[in-house]
């Protein structure tokens, strides 16, 4: 074998395990999307037979959040923020428990 036939070779060999890692990747990224969007259907199918079955059970856990301290800040403001850490970490408000908001200067 020829020099020029064992770099034609070579550079065909790692042509081909460039390709299977490519072909991986999109199959591996597939398979993401299509797990995703199950999962997605899943969960949102027990949330909502279980607000349908006891919409007054979500509101009445018989637990408090406790006091939420404002320092120089109003209550319109203090709302506002909660429900913007709420809406951005996805996590349900009644969930999220604040024990104080203070302004900075």
């Amino acid at each position: 074998m020829t020099i020029g036939q064992s770099l034609l070779v070579s550079v065909f060999g790692i042509a081909v395990v460039f390709a299977v890692l490519v072909a991986l990747c999109l199959l591996i990224s597939l398979f993401s999307k299509i797990v995703t969007a199950f999962g997605k259907k899943k969960a949102e199918a027990p949330q909502a037979a279980a607000v349908q079955a006891a919409p007054a059970a979500s509101q009445d856990t018989g637990f408090t959040g406790g006091q939420l301290k404002l320092y120089d800040v109003d209550e319109k403001t203090a709302a506002i923020i909660m429900a913007i850490v709420s809406h951005e970490s996805q996590i349900p408000l009644s969930e999220l428990q604040f024990k104080s908001i203070k302004a900075l200067d």
